[in-house]
């Protein structure tokens, strides 16, 4: 009987010790785990700057398009005073006004959050200019603080 309760008490000691992960394994899987997002946060972080980018080249296209759209109605182009705007409200004394030309105010803000700008007559060899600084709100720059136009910058 004695052999019996000392084989089952090293039965028991094999479970407790063979169960659960030691310290310097958990070490060295987050460290690999470390590794691993150290590699992947950039290049995750390069999509979504440069979706936001391209988004604004997107909405710069819209908002361009509904310009035409309001020109064609009302016979001009909305003022710098009135900017984009326009789109939205009724500006004083736009004749044949049948807006609005987007459907939300969001529509005239860039994806870092401001205003885009808006200048008639253009002054890039286009009609009216339409852009964004991106995301430092400075001009030139590259990657997501690069300008985002209507016109050609090539």
């Amino acid at each position: 009987m004695r052999l019996f309760k000392h084989g089952r008490d090293k039965q028991s000691r094999q479970k407790e010790t063979s169960a659960g992960f030691t310290l310097m394994e958990l070490l060295v899987v987050l460290a690999i785990l470390g590794l691993l997002a150290s590699f992947a946060v950039p290049r995750v972080l390069k999509y979504f700057s440069s979706a936001k980018t391209d988004t604004a080249a997107i909405q710069i296209n819209n908002l361009s398009a509904a310009l035409d759209l309001y020109r064609l109605e009302t016979g001009r182009y909305p003022t710098t005073s009135e900017g984009l705007k326009a789109l939205i409200d009724e500006p004083d004394g736009a004749r044949g006004w049948d807006g609005p030309y987007i459907d939300k105010r969001e529509g005239i803000i860039d994806p870092w959050g401001r205003p885009y700008h808006y200048r008639y007559p253009g002054e890039m060899g286009t009609d009216v200019d339409i852009f964004t600084l991106g995301a430092d709100d400075a001009p030139g720059g590259e990657d997501e603080n690069q300008d985002v136009t209507n016109w050609s910058t090539e």
